[in-house]
């Protein structure tokens, strides 16, 4: 069976990891969303290396250490290492020019994950969605295009839901402060 078909060992990794990312967008909390995408990030760290795409598995290998490495720092200074270790794996393996995509997605999202909160973290990682999407489109990743797919419509309706509550907020602040 040939990993095109929808049905294919890796395929089905990328099924899994669909499962996880879309739980993971649908989290509120930042530190469940990064546990629930480090362990859909290990699962598309398998089916990308099934399909031969080496720089999408050498990404979400990073991408799944970032994630557990943010639990515990936000510094730049790892950031800035595990952009370097980013760089250094999409140089050696990199073979046409659509391997840029995962690389560029993971460079953005590791600013976000250490930099960045809240919604201003979610529309970070909604961009790299976008990059994914098309690097999934390109390996014809089955699981993959639904997941990116899901992902944008879960983070869409997450990112829509916490600027309400952001906004609800405000004005039971400003309603608050006005009786005295």
């Amino acid at each position: 069976m040939s990993n095109e078909s929808p049905f294919s060992l890796a395929q089905c990794f990328g099924y899994v990891a669909l499962v996880f990312g879309v739980t993971s967008f649908l989290q509120k909390a930042d530190k469940r969303l990064k546990i629930l995408n480090a362990v859909q990030c290990v699962f598309y760290c398998i089916h990308f290396f099934l399909l031969g795409n080496v720089p999408a598995a050498s990404s979400n290998i990073v991408s799944a250490v970032r994630n557990i490495i943010s639990l515990k720092t936000r510094s730049i200074y790892v950031a800035f290492l595990l952009g370097v270790i980013m760089i250094y794996l999409g140089m050696r393996t990199i073979k046409s020019p659509a391997g840029f995509i995962p690389i560029v997605a993971t460079l953005i999202s590791i600013y976000g994950v250490f930099r960045l909160e809240g919604i201003k973290f979610r529309l970070c990682m909604l961009l790299c969605t976008g990059f994914w999407l098309t690097n999934n489109i390109l390996s014809r990743s089955y699981g993959g295009m639904t997941l990116e797919s899901m992902i944008a419509m879960a983070n869409s309706y997450t990112i829509t839901q916490m600027y309400r509550e952001s906004k609800r907020k405000k004005l039971l602040q400003v309603g608050s402060s006005a009786n005295p």
